[in-house]
């Protein structure tokens, strides 16, 4: 596979770094990437250079996290994070450890979140460097925590999620034992800030497996945590003779599965959210007949909130909320004449 712009200067980055005493591996998920035969989005950088040695050997650099060992270099118009190997001392707010200590390329690794995204690739030797098993992870399809899972999710919380986007986007199952400390802890998710969230699950939804990724989070109870407002759709009953597939929960979960592969976000949260009002304007007639009266309305004042309470974007809110209120104008769409 012919080497693009952005690898070859990632090489010659940390050809300069092995020119200059020391040891320089690309890292995290351009080797999942490398390893699966795909081509990377962007290369991130491991070394034993301390950041200041970094900001030496190259022009230019800005040191978006030197606490951390982390020098951002600007090299051929691409940009690259070079970290210093470390280990991290207690997570003290769910997202940053206390201290971080340089260390070697091993401790680096198990530091890391989940095999599949801790392994180096040594661009001289052209070798993969593998402390966690991340090799034999990919071959088995598997999104397995490196060390005590539930460690893991305690440190960062929002690794939770990420867990749920590898095993959507890949195809791949969620460890047992990652699983289980998974389950454990979703409830603790919304710990970590809305942003981070929100970046999250649009990628699971946006990702052509989405329905996958929408049962992981249900039955990780993932969802109950972040949108309690799909999932109080379960058990909402609907008119058979509309809906044969079931309730409300089950509707909108087979909705995803009409979308194209490409989506933008405002129609997947759209789709998402479309019945979101049902549970709570469902009344049955006189005749029994089971009714949502004003749930397009309501609906969209609840996508509002959703939406707002996840920090989307002000032109994707809007979008969304008008698809949300003018939804029940589709199902008039066959009877339409062409004008």
């Amino acid at each position: 596979m012919k080497a693009s712009p952005m690898e070859k200067t990632a090489r010659e980055i940390a050809a300069h770094l092995r020119e200059s005493g020391h040891i320089a591996y690309f890292a995290g998920g351009c080797v999942r990437d490398i390893v699966r035969g795909q081509t990377p989005k962007d290369f991130d950088i491991a070394t034993d250079a301390k950041p200041e040695n970094v900001q030496k050997l190259f022009p230019r650099t800005y040191a978006v996290g030197a606490h951390f060992g982390v020098i951002l270099v600007l090299e051929n118009g691409f940009q690259f994070e070079v970290a210093t190997f470390r280990s991290d001392e207690a997570y003290i707010d769910g997202r940053h450890p206390s201290a971080v200590h340089f260390s070697s390329p091993e401790e680096d690794a198990k530091r890391r979140d989940f095999t599949i995204n801790g392994m180096f690739y040594d661009p001289v030797a052209e070798e993969v460097v593998d402390f966690v098993g991340g090799r034999a992870d990919i071959a088995a399809k598997l999104v397995r925590a490196i060390g005590d899972a539930a460690q893991r999710f305690a440190e960062d919380r929002l690794r939770m999620l990420r867990a749920v986007r590898f095993a959507t986007v890949l195809g791949y199952k969620i460890d047992s034992q990652t699983w289980d400390a998974l389950v454990a802890n979703a409830a603790s998710v919304n710990k970590i800030s809305a942003e981070r969230i929100r970046e999250e699950l649009a990628r699971i939804f946006l990702s052509p497996n989405r329905m996958r990724g929408w049962d992981l989070l249900d039955s990780s109870g993932l969802m109950r945590a972040i949108l309690p407002e799909i999932d109080a759709m379960k058990g909402c009953k609907q008119p058979e003779q509309f809906h044969p597939e079931g309730d409300v929960f089950e509707h909108t979960r087979l909705m995803l599965q009409f979308l194209p592969e490409k989506v933008s976000v405002p129609l997947v949260f759209s789709v998402l959210l479309h019945d979101v009002a049902k549970p709570r304007t469902a009344v049955v007639d006189e005749t029994g007949r089971i009714r949502f009266n004003g749930h397009d309305r309501i609906g969209a004042e609840m996508t509002e909130e959703i939406m707002r309470r996840l920090r989307f974007s002000g032109a994707e809110i809007d979008a969304t909320v008008e698809m949300v209120r003018q939804h029940m104008v589709f199902k008039d769409v066959p009877k339409m004449r062409v004008a």
